[in-house]
């Protein structure tokens, strides 16, 4: 985009040029205000974590799903129904067969047929039936599935903001701090007690500091923008206020908690539909029985022909032969059957594995975190005795800079290991079925 106010506009006499000035720089001012102008809406953690369920596109595409199945559903059960139909056929013929002085067959004749079909005894569409139910329970455990990977994802996101916002406050604290060791430097020097090197390496702080307040700012926006896009919102979104999560005492045993999740639940679905296909194998063999009845109406009906007729029948179907096509199904399905076996025990030997990891990385994370903030405060103790020795003329402020960075480190670690315990908490709470 061209700036038009790059220079004086030609033709305009000097005395406007200041008024000209006054506009470019208001409508400079805007333009640069414009995106940082942006309203974030803040959510809660349950907030956020329902509207992810509802409104992310791997849900709604996990619901279609279960309308496809059950609309197969419908399908199978229809060959399992009475079917009736209607059909109409009108016939010209030239020349006219004649007997007599009457018509054999009329020239122009209609044949109206109505054909009802019941199925009778149909083992392998009741088997089909059954079958295509299972799959719709499978959708069903799929979209639940679906929403815990979406609330775990969520929630992630969710803890990187309170992370990414806790590490600014502290690396703008230590801005501050960084900015007023600086002052301090350069006031002796100008007063002729200090030496330039002091204030150029405190002035060296300053810039390492602005810039590590900027990654800061970048990662949070990033994070808010994740958020954004898992709760489906257009722009990003940010976190209101720390979650508190609260882990019950185990009241279940391991093996009752994995049940209860929805990942295992899906496998458990999979493996039940499996089985029945299995079963159903020997319906291949059974036959079937459909009984017809065709009622029919010609007009004009002609001289031998009636203007009314029926016809029932009764189809009795048997497979005899089919060259090992059905035994070639039964095998495959008996080898699915044992794969989904296979992929439940592993699932559920994993899961056990996680509810004992989170349980002991929770114990874990809440020690280290105990340790890390009396470092941090060991740290400040240290930048604060550092700060008075070197104002009594006792150190150089290498000692300063030095417990500085060290402060920071410290208690960046200590948010870290806040950040361990919050995140260990919620995988938990995953792990044991509790969430979301």
């Amino acid at each position: 985009m061209r700036n038009h106010c790059a220079g004086r506009p030609e033709g305009r006499p000097l005395r406007r040029l200041s008024a000209w000035a006054v506009v470019c720089a208001v409508v400079g001012a805007g333009l640069q205000a414009g995106p940082s102008a942006q309203t974030i809406q803040q959510v809660t953690f349950d907030d956020a974590v329902r509207r992810a369920v509802e409104n992310h596109p791997s849900v709604q595409r996990a619901a279609a799903d279960i309308l496809r199945a059950e609309a197969v559903v419908q399908q199978v059960r229809g060959r399992t129904r009475p079917s009736v139909g209607v059909s109409m056929n009108t016939s010209v013929i030239d020349p006219i067969t004649r007997f007599g002085d009457s018509t054999i067959v009329p020239r122009t004749q209609t044949q109206t047929m109505a054909s009802v079909g019941v199925p009778l005894y149909t083992p392998v569409s009741w088997a089909e039936r059954n079958q295509a139910a299972d799959q719709v329970v499978v959708s069903q455990r799929l979209v639940a599935d679906a929403r815990r990977q979406i609330a775990m994802a969520t929630g992630q996101a969710y803890l990187s903001i309170i992370t990414q916002r806790r590490v600014l406050e502290l690396n703008e604290r230590t801005l501050e701090n960084a900015r007023a060791h600086y002052r301090y430097a350069d006031q002796r020097f100008q007063g002729g007690i200090g030496s330039r090197l002091n204030a150029v390496r405190a002035e060296q702080e300053v810039s390492a500091s602005e810039a590590r307040v900027e990654e800061a700012r970048l990662a949070i926006r990033r994070a808010q923008e994740a958020l954004g896009v898992l709760m489906a919102v257009d722009g990003p979104v940010d976190a209101a206020m720390e979650p508190a999560f609260e882990v019950p005492p185990p009241a279940a045993s391991d093996q009752e908690l994995v049940a209860g999740r929805q990942d295992l639940q899906v496998i458990v679905a999979r493996q039940a539909a499996a089985e029945r296909r299995v079963e159903d194998a020997r319906k291949d063999y059974l036959p079937s029985v459909t009984a017809l009845f065709t009622p029919e109406v010609v007009a004009p009906s002609g001289l031998f022909g009636n203007a009314r007729s029926w016809r029932a029948s009764v189809l009795f179907s048997v497979p005899l032969f089919d060259a090992g096509q059905r035994r070639g199904q039964s095998r495959e399905r008996l080898a699915f059957v044992d794969a989904v076996r296979a992929e439940r025990s592993d699932a559920e030997r994993r899961a056990v594995s996680e509810i004992r990891t989170a349980r002991e990385a929770v114990a874990s994370s809440e020690r280290a975190l105990v340790h890390a903030r009396r470092a941090a405060e060991q740290a400040n103790q240290v930048v604060q005795i550092t700060d008075v020795a070197f104002r009594e003329g006792a150190t150089t402020n290498i000692e300063v800079i030095d417990a500085q960075r060290q402060a920071r480190d410290a208690e960046t670690a200590a948010a870290i290991a806040e950040d361990a315990v919050r995140r260990a908490r919620l995988e938990l709470l995953t792990a044991t079925g509790r969430f979301p």
